[in-house]
């Protein structure tokens, strides 16, 4: 991923002159190191009626970023830490808390997303980078389960109450996410307690696969594996296997109870994000599906005190915003 690189005037002025010397919009982002869609949406947004001039796209830059909190303005290394962190796909929540908790600065989301609108009108792309909710469809049960039973099954029912509450590490929830067409899917596992993700590239939803798939995800983790719940798929048919190998007891969701399984779904929205719906999940890489799984697992949750779920997965504190930051915001 090309690293975000915050116009300053500055810069501004560097590519005034390189324009004037003839050099074409690649080769201006060359000089300068930065994307050449960086020059390319700096031409667009920032221009007046005379074309793109650098006194007056700076200017054009500091209203439409000029927010304000408690009388104080934003600076430019202020909004480039904020632009920074949603193109890393953190929602606007979860930017504003983790800046606070690390102590750079102190914004309300509200303005965060405010800068994004700003952004979108004058046709910037950070909006692209937020979760698209689409209307939620509820399924209702027929109160009959068709997919076969799954032999030796143990019921959540029967699942030790210290599952429930979240006070340790170790019990993980399972599930999978099918492509178009049954083509291709992923096998996805989400820690109760850290909310910490896995997940795994498979080629069709054989029980099969899937079983591997499941084993090679956690058996780095055999130590923080007591327990894994999933739902009623027969792609799940071996899950003693898969128990006697991880040295997990294994149980069961009952049947169109997903809320049994609440974290492993939210997983999956997640996943989403970067695998939507109603495309082919064959031709996949095993890279693309780590690269999300490490997007998510480094995203602050609010429900985790704005921590991310490696820190509290491998019980580390670690420093997610660029430090120290030059931006007196704070109040």
């Amino acid at each position: 991923m090309k690293q975000y690189k915050q116009l300053t005037s500055g810069l501004r002025y560097q590519i005034y002159g390189l324009k004037q010397a003839g050099l074409n919009q690649t080769e201006i982002a060359e000089k300068i190191g930065v994307d050449k869609g960086t020059v390319s949406r700096e031409f667009k947004r920032n221009k007046g009626k005379r074309g793109w001039r650098p006194k007056q796209a700076q200017s054009l830059r500091d209203e439409r970023c000029g927010a304000r909190i408690n009388g104080k303005c934003f600076s430019s290394d202020g909004w480039a830490e904020v632009e920074r962190l949603i193109q890393e796909d953190l929602s606007p929540e979860q930017v504003a808390n983790r800046l606070e908790l690390e102590g750079v600065l102190k914004i309300s989301h509200e303005t965060i997303y405010q800068h994004i609108y700003a952004d979108k009108r004058n046709g910037g792309d950070l909006h692209q980078h937020l979760r698209s909710q689409k209307p939620h469809r509820k399924r209702y049960a027929s109160g009959q389960e068709r997919r076969g039973a799954i032999k030796n099954r143990v019921s959540i029912d029967e699942r030790p109450e210290i599952v429930a509450q979240k006070s340790r590490i170790g019990d993980w929830e399972g599930d999978t996410v099918i492509g178009k067409n049954h083509k291709g899917g992923l096998v996805t596992l989400a820690e109760r307690k850290s909310r910490y993700v896995l997940a795994g590239h498979i080629r069709s939803k054989h029980a099969v696969g899937v079983t591997a798939v499941t084993t090679r995800l956690l058996t780095p983790y055999k130590d923080k594996c007591h327990t894994i719940t999933f739902d009623n798929g027969k792609e799940f048919a071996e899950h003693e296997k898969i128990a006697a190998e991880l040295k997990a007891a294994i149980y069961f969701a009952n049947p169109y109870h997903s809320w049994e399984r609440g974290l492993n779904e939210n997983s999956n929205g997640l996943l989403r994000q970067y695998f939507p719906k109603g495309i082919v999940l064959t031709n996949i890489t095993e890279e693309q599906v780590q690269e999300a799984v490490e997007r998510i697992n480094h995203r602050p949750r609010k429900a985790l005190g704005f921590r991310t779920p490696h820190e509290i997965f491998f019980g580390v504190e670690i420093r997610y915003t660029k430090q120290p930051l030059a931006v007196a915001l704070r109040t």
